[in-house]
């Protein structure tokens, strides 16, 4: 069985803080009413392939590889066709890209051998696929509208503690936070909100703070 995050202490909300929290992402909301991943593409395969290849890489590197990729091997039995030797050559604009070839085609083998050509669109499934860990599979079943999952990468992570939403070390300790007190109609686009904002807005460095729909409900607004 998948590991769930490491939980953390609940945190006893005030009713002002719980406000606060609702009215972070109804403000969310009325920006974005629907996000998505950046992400190109058709189906669950090329789906769980791109998060996969965008580990240490951005969203436009990522597209821009899989727009040849995919011409060409779209299903786990075309890209098993191509083999490694086919693929390396394609995705060599990407970090990793050995062993990130290695990986998708150990994981399109599984998927043939083992799940009938078919992505198992299971948390546990999902994560036994060679490159795939807990935060691709939260990516693939949160954008599929499986699972309201929040995937903490370094923008979520970012953003989280910024906003004072949560107080983690750890990714999972964050996204045990952000699932505790996440609104629960709020929890299936959360992830989405929270990256775009971090991407565009809630910059590493040199954060937008006079541009940010948040600032006033932001503890780290003005802060470096």
């Amino acid at each position: 069985m998948a590991k769930s995050p490491q939980s953390q202490p609940s945190r006893r909300l005030a009713p002002a803080e719980r406000a606060r929290i609702s009215e972070i992402f109804t403000r969310f909301e009325s920006l974005s009413e629907d996000p998505r991943t950046e992400l190109d593409y058709s189906s669950p395969y090329t789906l769980v392939t791109a998060v996969a290849l965008s580990a240490q890489a951005t969203d436009v590197q990522v597209n821009k590889a899989t727009a040849r990729l995919f011409a060409v091997a779209d299903t786990p039995e075309a890209m098993l066709a191509l083999g490694e030797d086919g693929l390396i050559p394609l995705i060599s604009s990407i970090g990793l890209f050995r062993t990130k070839a290695r990986n998708v085609i150990a994981a399109a083998r599984i998927i043939v051998e083992q799940h009938g050509g078919e992505v198992p669109l299971n948390r546990d499934d999902l994560q036994a696929l060679p490159g795939v860990g807990r935060k691709t599979a939260s990516v693939v079943l949160n954008e599929l509208g499986i699972e309201p999952a929040i995937a903490v990468d370094t923008h979520v992570f970012r953003v989280a503690h910024r906003l004072g939403l949560a107080r983690g070390r750890t990714p999972d300790q964050v996204e045990a936070e952000l699932m505790a007190i996440v609104p629960e109609a709020a929890r299936v686009r959360a992830h989405h909100w929270l990256i775009l904002h971090g991407r565009y807005v809630c910059l590493a460095r040199r954060q937008k703070c006079d541009a940010c729909p948040l600032a006033d409900l932001c503890p780290s607004r003005g802060k470096t």
